[in-house]
C-alpha cells in the first residue's frame, strides 16, 4: 500500500503532521516498504493456482486439490518426487477430466499415460475371472511399477481386484479355478460393473488439453456416479 494511500486513511490532524522530514512521515515510509513484498505476491496470486505457472515447490500441493495426491505419496516428506515436474503439472491440469472418468478404462489409461509419458498400457479382464483387472505395463514404463500400482489402485472401481504385470509376462493363475481357455470378449463399456477393463486404446487422433496430449474420451458421457 502506497504511503499516500495510507496517509489518506489518517485523521486530518495526523495528515498535517506527516509532512516531509517528520517522524510520522518516516513511519509511513516504513509501512509502505513492509507492505510491498506481500502486495507483489497478491498482484500475481492467480499464478499460484495455474498448473503451468505455479512455482515448482507448489505443484505437489496442488495435486491435493484435484485428488491426485496419491501419485506423489512417499514414506518420507523429503523423498524426491516419483515423476518429473512437467508430468506432475500435466496431471494437475487434467485433474477435472481424470475425476470425471475415474473408474473407467479411459480414466485409468489417461492417468497412467500422463504420469509416465508412455502409451501402450493394456487393461484386460480375463473371461475366467470376472471383476478382476490385469494391467499390462509397456516395457518403457517397467521401471515405474510402484507409481503405476498407486495410480491403478486409486483409479480402479472399488469392487475390482487388480494385478499389475510387465508386458509379455503372464499373470499368476487364480488358485481357486482350474486353467481355462480364454475366450475373446469385446471391450467393456465405461459405467458397467467392473468398468475399468478393456484392451488398449485404438490408434487415432489426439486432442490437446493443457500442454499434454491425451486421447479423446469415448463419444458418450461417463456414469454420473463412477465406482
Amino acid at each position: 500500500m502506497r504511503r499516500t494511500a495510507i496517509e489518506r486513511l489518517l485523521p486530518a490532524a495526523y495528515q498535517r503532521a506527516a509532512g516531509p522530514g517528520s517522524v510520522l512521515g518516516a513511519l509511513l515510509d516504513v509501512m509502505e516498504a513492509l507492505h510491498a513484498p506481500d502486495e507483489a505476491v497478491l498482484a500475481d496470486v492467480d499464478a499460484l493456482f495455474g498448473p503451468y505457472r505455479t512455482p515448482d515447490g507448489f505443484v505437489a500441493y496442488l495435486t491435493r486439490w484435484v485428488a491426485m495426491d496419491h501419485v506423489v505419496s512417499a514414506p518420507r516428506s523429503d523423498a524426491p518426487l516419483p515423476l518429473p515436474l512437467g508430468r506432475l503439472r500435466d496431471l494437475v491440469a487434467h485433474g477435472a477430466l481424470l475425476a470425471r472418468w475415474r473408474g473407467t478404462p479411459y480414466g485409468m489409461r489417461t492417468a497412467l499415460e500422463l504420469a509416465t509419458g508412455v502409451t501402450g498400457f493394456v487393461l484386460d479382464e480375463p473371461a475366467e475371472r470376472p471383476f478382476h483387472l490385469v494391467v499390462r505395463v509397456p516395457p518403457a514404463a517397467a521401471d515405474r511399477l510402484a507409481l503405476v500400482t498407486r495410480i491403478v489402485e486409486a483409479e480402479k472401481p472399488a469392487a475390482v481386484t487388480v494385478e499389475v504385470v510387465a508386458a509379455g509376462a503372464a499373470p499368476p493363475a487364480d488358485p481357486r479355478r482350474p486353467p481355462t481357455r480364454r475366450r475373446p470378449r469385446p471391450d467393456a463399456t465405461p459405467g458397467r460393473p467392473g468398468a475399468a477393463r478393456g484392451a488398449a486404446a485404438p490408434a487415432g487422433p489426439v486432442r490437446a488439453v493443457g500442454r499434454a496430449h491425451v486421447p479423446p474420451p469415448p463419444p458418450h458421457d461417463p456414469p454420473e456416479e463412477p465406482s
